[in-house]
């Protein structure tokens, strides 16, 4: 019998369906968000209870395959897929249950975003999350979630109350501040190494009163924005949230048309509150910068902001990310941005700097597995193209980005931003947390079941080098 044919007899009493290469609609169920990442796994199982994802657990573990786990898809890196193992594939699990009275959110692990935003923002609430709707709920909370509210609300982490999780050797357990703490704490930015999260319970915020949307100015007058810039948002009230980039104005409405396609650097804005009172925060940047090409900012739902940038990045895209945390922007820095944001290689690529100032501060680096607490922003560069012959170019970019301003950076990255980068590189973004880490995956997953993620190693291993 065939390896991919004893774990099909072993998965007879799924309730959601299987795939293998034999099946036609095989390459439908294996493509991932990022169209760089091309794997062929044995086995597919689409989980439709937490039952199918027990099974699915156990017959990787008992049959000795490799074990990818998939969210949302949107991993740039490609760690929801793998060659020649079991990807339990989540999205059938995608629930979302508000309880509005008690401003508390139930989700399934393969929900997105958009729709957990559209179901919490119909009462008001909202989770901190991403910037895209798409993305899923469980790779973005694992790895920490960053995003528009972060400022105001802190991480998607900050608020996450309880997440049931399904272990390595099949039992269910639910991990919260007083139950599993170990875990729980780990689950809380350690991403996807420690269990199948089939559920999260978040605390909602409100964003009743919500006002969004970027300011553009041309390119050339990049590095003047961003001096202003960085001086500016870490001090800025924190209602307001706001991220700067160096993007194109996208080829579509609402944007004139005579600003399609054109270079310019940005300020994307979320600002929790009434205009009044976002035109007063804004106020301080506006003033001191000349007049910019556009100001897009209006009230608007939370939910209409998070799914601003769905069209401009759907799925299918060629993606390389290279990313890092940074505290400080220099003026030797400012000056390397210029220099390659003013020269994106495609009109989809970007570079961000999101803040991760304000409420994120609030907590200390030990508190969560999450341990970059002090930096300020959290810097990627997205090399992104519909076209498979740009992928070498997006490559170059990105690295050579990365390479020019990592001596400016603060050592590590935001987990959810890297690809697969080996691990020093890890070790680097969990810093003083890895240790910690280790010894609770070694607690949870001795085996190391979960390793097609950004992979943290059991201690016992760690410590032989294995």
């Amino acid at each position: 019998m065939t390896p991919t044919a004893a774990l099909q007899a072993a998965l007879t009493d799924l309730t959601g369906p299987t795939f293998t290469p034999a099946d036609p609609d095989y390459d439908a169920a294996r493509r991932v968000y990022n169209a760089m990442i091309d794997k062929s796994p044995a086995l597919i199982v689409q989980a439709h209870t937490v039952a199918d994802v027990v099974a699915g657990v156990n017959a990787a573990r008992d049959h000795g395959v490799l074990l990818a786990v998939r969210g949302g898809g949107h991993n740039g890196g490609g760690l929801g897929t793998c060659d020649d193992g079991l990807v339990i594939d989540l999205a059938a699990l995608d629930s979302v249950e508000v309880d509005a009275e008690g401003k508390t959110v139930r989700v399934g692990g393969g929900a997105t975003w958009g729709q957990v935003d559209a179901a919490t923002g119909a009462h008001g609430l909202a989770v901190p999350s991403g910037i895209i709707s798409t993305t899923g709920v469980g790779g973005l909370t694992l790895g920490g979630g960053l995003g528009h509210l972060t400022r105001t609300y802190g991480l998607a982490i900050d608020n996450l109350l309880a997440a049931e999780v399904v272990l390595a050797d099949g039992r269910q357990v639910r991990a919260s501040a007083t139950e599993e703490p170990d875990l729980f704490w780990a689950l809380r930015g350690g991403g996807g190494n420690f269990g199948v999260v089939t559920s999260f319970t978040f605390r909602l915020n409100d964003v009743s009163a919500f006002v969004g949307g970027p300011t553009f100015w041309d390119v050339g007058q990049g590095d003047a924005v961003l001096e202003a810039y960085r001086d500016f948002i870490p001090n800025a009230p924190r209602e307001l949230n706001g991220f700067f980039a160096y993007t194109q104005v996208p080829p579509a409405p609402p944007f004139p048309e005579e600003l399609h396609l054109r270079p310019v650097c940005a300020v994307v804005w979320a600002y929790v509150g009434d205009e009044d009172g976002a035109r007063t925060a804004m106020a301080p940047l506006l003033d001191a910068l000349p007049a910019p090409l556009l100001h897009g900012v209006a009230p608007m739902p939370h939910a209409a902001l998070q799914t601003a940038f769905d069209g401009l990045y759907p799925k299918g895209q060629q993606w390389y990310w290279r990313a890092d945390f940074v505290n400080t922007i220099p003026d030797e820095a400012v000056t390397i941005h210029q220099r390659f944001g003013s020269r994106l290689p495609t009109f989809q690529s970007t570079m961000h700097l999101y803040p991760i100032n304000g409420a994120a501060h609030d907590v200390e680096a030990g508190d969560t597995a999450w341990a970059y607490r002090d930096a300020t922003w959290g810097s990627v560069f997205a090399g992104v193209s519909a076209d498979p012959a740009d992928a070498a170019e997006l490559k170059r970019w990105c690295v050579d980005y990365f390479e020019a301003l990592h001596p400016h950076s603060a050592g590590g990255a935001y987990v959810n931003m890297m690809m697969d980068e080996g691990e020093e590189r890890i070790r680097a973004s969990y810093r003083g947390n890895y240790a910690r880490l280790a010894q609770i995956k070694a607690a949870y997953d001795p085996d190391n079941l979960f390793r097609v993620n950004q992979n943290i190693k059991p201690a016992a291993a760690a410590a032989v080098g294995g």
